[in-house]
């Protein structure tokens, strides 16, 4: 019965607690476990299975869009690190080195793949010759390692996994539709499977990844009112190549360099998930994503026939293409329905003696804790619309969270009084001075988020310094 006890436990409220709420989650939903290795973790089952739908999902939807998948070592030599300036400058604070092979000292430092634009660019080097070789459009499956001083499960820890695309092409105009057209595939991929909404828009040129022409992102809100990064596209233009010497011959017999994209989303996006979705309950998974969509669980499953009819209604889900388990472990329903509330487990099915007797059961969203009582032979048919519902207002739910907590500054004093006071994303304009980008996290600990593709204009002049305003900014507190 501890055991039992531990998973049901009341976790700490979010209001109270938020920080504490999240790890009381994620620990307490079998997510995660820590590992002996400080700064990392133990995705559980019931983690990982989410890692795999969102792995699976994103896969299709790179292939559509022609992309192929590769690997590539996970060692860098620090002579192939250093030939990017601006890129090893920028994760040289986060790099792990292995410095010894076995007992013997190597002659070269060989670091752990912070990312991987340096060995990609090394393979290409070799590979591309021609324009015929090119587009290269590759992505890699993997994990990588940065050294981070702070860490939290999924959002921030010393080894991760995700994936991470490389692609080579012949012209500037090609890359840059390649890098936004892979923002749309992550932008599109959360509002429609994780029921989040997203902001897409440029990066600033402080806050673009190291070696970058350009970064592109989509920005999330949390239930919290900070934001989270939830996928970056960068467009390298021929920098990488330069330094790489990666040529090709053109049509023309010239050989000119090739312009280079990456882009990457990673398991901090499980992250999100609970932060945007979840309760003081537990998780709350929207069905799309969900490794369980249903959880039958039989009520005193000990009297004939029950756990009969509720394997029955199980088997028929299944062959309806729904994902469901069934929980026949001699638990109480009271502690069934918690484990399965904790869990994120969208929907339970409550099926009864006197269920089975009236030829029906009882139907349990998780999200609204709503119960619709569905006769027994039309459930494969309703539950999968039930599920649609809930998936579509989940991201309803969420993106007037959003929208509720985006306010809009044209004053200093007002900006600085929503960033004191009102947790979430602030729309300012702004000068395009990195001193007034510096001034604005240095004074009111907030930073750029994104410049939106929309282009919105809603003042003349810089929220900072005064000086005719170029964009408009998303600002906010992140994780």
């Amino acid at each position: 019965m501890a055991k039992e006890k531990k998973l049901v436990e009341a976790i700490t409220s979010m209001e109270e607690d938020f920080a504490q709420w999240y790890t009381d989650v994620v620990k307490k939903a079998e997510l995660i476990d820590y590992a002996s290795v400080k700064g990392c973790m133990v995705i559980k089952p019931a983690g990982y299975a989410i890692w795999e739908n969102i792995q699976h999902e994103l896969d299709r939807r790179f292939k559509e869009t022609g992309v192929e998948n590769v690997y590539l070592p996970m060692f860098i030599p620090e002579s192939l690190l250093q030939k990017e300036k601006d890129h090893v400058e920028g994760f040289a604070p986060e790099v792990a080195w292995v410095t010894h092979g076995g007992l013997e000292p190597l002659q070269e430092r060989i670091c752990v793949r912070p990312t991987s634009e340096t060995l990609f660019c090394d393979f290409y080097a070799n590979d591309i010759h021609s324009y015929r070789d090119l587009p290269k459009v590759y992505n890699q499956w993997c994990s990588v390692v940065r050294w981070e001083k702070t860490t939290r499960p999924f959002l921030r820890s010393r080894e991760f996994l995700w994936q991470e695309g490389h692609t080579a092409h012949a012209t500037a105009e090609e890359a840059e539709e390649r890098t936004i057209q892979m923002l749309n595939v992550y932008a599109d991929f959360c509002e429609e499977v994780l029921a989040i909404p997203v902001i897409r828009g440029r990066k600033t040129d402080k806050e673009k990844f190291a070696g970058a022409e350009a970064t592109y992102t989509i920005e999330a809100l949390m239930h919290d009112g900070k934001a989270l990064q939830s996928g970056t596209s960068h467009n390298f233009g021929d920098g990488f190549a330069r330094a790489f010497n990666i040529q090709y011959a053109d049509k023309d017999n010239t050989l000119k360099y090739v312009h280079q994209t990456s882009w990457g989303f990673s398991t901090r996006m499980i992250g999100g998930l609970i932060m945007v979705h979840g309760d003081n309950s537990g998780l709350v998974l929207p069905p799309r994503i969900a490794p369980v969509q249903v959880m039958v669980i039989p009520i005193r499953q000990q009297q004939e026939g029950v756990l009969e009819k509720a394997r029955e209604v199980m088997d028929a889900l299944k062959a309806a293409g729904l994902r469901v388990k069934l929980d026949d472990s001699e638990k109480s329903p009271g502690w069934k329905f918690a484990e399965q509330e904790m869990r994120g487990i969208p929907l339970r099915i409550e099926l009864g003696p006197k269920d089975i007797e009236a030829g029906q059961a009882v139907i349990v969203r998780r999200d609204t804790r709503e119960k619709i009582a569905v006769p027994i032979a039309e459930l494969a048919a309703k539950i999968p619309e039930v599920l649609e519902t809930m998936q579509k207002e989940m991201l309803e739910r969420a993106r007037a969270h959003r929208d509720a907590h985006t306010y809009t500054a044209t004053t200093k004093e007002e900006f600085q009084d929503i960033a004191n006071s009102k947790p979430g994303f602030i729309k300012a304009m702004w000068c395009g001075c990195q001193e007034c980008e510096d001034a604005i996290k240095e004074e009111l600990a907030v930073t750029s988020r994104c410049m939106p593709f929309d282009g919105e204009k809603i003042a003349d002049t810089c929220i900072y310094c005064g000086k005719p305003a170029k964009k408009l900014v998303y600002w906010g507190k992140a994780y």
